[in-house]
């Protein structure tokens, strides 16, 4: 489990193509500390396992569904990405409650600065507009983020200096993709609901 608070600003330093699936390899000096095989690194929001460690780096098998689901296929050697450990039992949860499982993919529509933010509007797929609310939380790219605005096919967010300096929403351009993860809680009220709903009166 993560919270969406980015902890590191990484970079992708080798692609290996496997046939249906690939390997990367990506250096994160904080984010290794003390991992080891089997730990997980949520990678641009993807939560991934940790297959080698060593010297600031780390190597994860990426499958097809994942490469499918995310927009992770689209890196190669050099593109910059967003790190997160998971969550510590006990910490802070400085964000929501992120799985690291990409619902879709959405695109960078338009940036609009400001004095001291920037609005950023992201194209969003039609089966996850329902799960996006106004003042809700959703994950671009591994970032938790409010939502200002919720529209049938895009929503806005406000991104703070500390945002734009840190990760890569700071250098994403209108046309880029972003992995986008909807609030689990939202998905999990929609099923029950939906269950009762097909439950035969007493």
């Amino acid at each position: 489990m993560f919270t969406g608070i980015v902890e590191e600003l990484g970079e992708v330093t080798a692609v290996e193509k496997l046939g249906d699936s690939s390997r990367f390899r990506l250096r994160g000096p904080l984010v290794t500390e003390g991992a080891r095989h089997g730990d997980s690194i949520a990678v641009n929001g993807v939560c991934l396992t940790v297959v080698e460690s060593g010297d600031g780096e780390f190597t994860a098998d990426v499958m097809e569904e994942t490469l499918k689901r995310s927009g992770l296929g689209a890196l190669d050697v050099g593109s910059r990405v967003n790190l997160e450990r998971p969550m510590a039992v006990g910490g802070r949860l400085g964000g929501h409650i992120v799985q690291g499982h990409v619902d879709g993919t959405g695109a960078i529509v338009a940036r609009t600065p400001s004095e001291n933010w920037e609005i950023v509007k992201v194209s969003l797929p039609a089966e996850l507009s329902r799960y996006v609310v106004e003042k809700g939380s959703i994950t671009v790219d591994g970032v938790s983020l409010t939502v200002v605005d919720a529209g049938p096919d895009y929503f806005t967010i406000s991104l703070i200096p500390t945002t734009l300096a840190l990760t890569t929403l700071g250098r994403k351009q209108p046309g880029d993709p972003v992995n986008l993860e909807v609030d689990v809680i939202a998905k999990y009220v929609e099923r029950l609901l939906g269950a009762r709903g097909q439950e035969d009166p007493k």
